[in-house]
């Protein structure tokens, strides 16, 4: 899990452990236009990894664009002294 923590703002961007990522794999192969086929949406990558692979080996096409989406939450940090403001502070 990736943590940032930014100067002055006393909050950390965390991934929400309580909510599952998403992953999702689309052809883009194709000369004029791209091919479009999506393997689905799936809590784990080897599910459309696979899809990948499969449509690979009927298709000969080898150029995909991966998503990976997952939800982030704002932590204070546990070391501010100061409680935090309405409004917030830009990021």
């Amino acid at each position: 899990m990736t943590r940032r923590v930014f100067r002055y703002v006393p909050f950390t961007i965390e991934q929400d452990a309580t909510a599952e990522p998403e992953y999702e794999v689309r052809c883009v192969s194709g000369d004029e236009t791209e091919c479009g086929a999506r393997s689905g949406t799936y809590s784990h990558p080897a599910p459309a990894e696979e899809r990948q692979r499969r449509h690979t080996q009927e298709t000969r096409h080898r150029r995909y664009h991966r998503h990976f989406r997952d939800y982030a939450v704002m932590r204070p940090t546990a070391e501010s002294s100061e409680p935090a403001r309405a409004g917030g502070s830009a990021v």
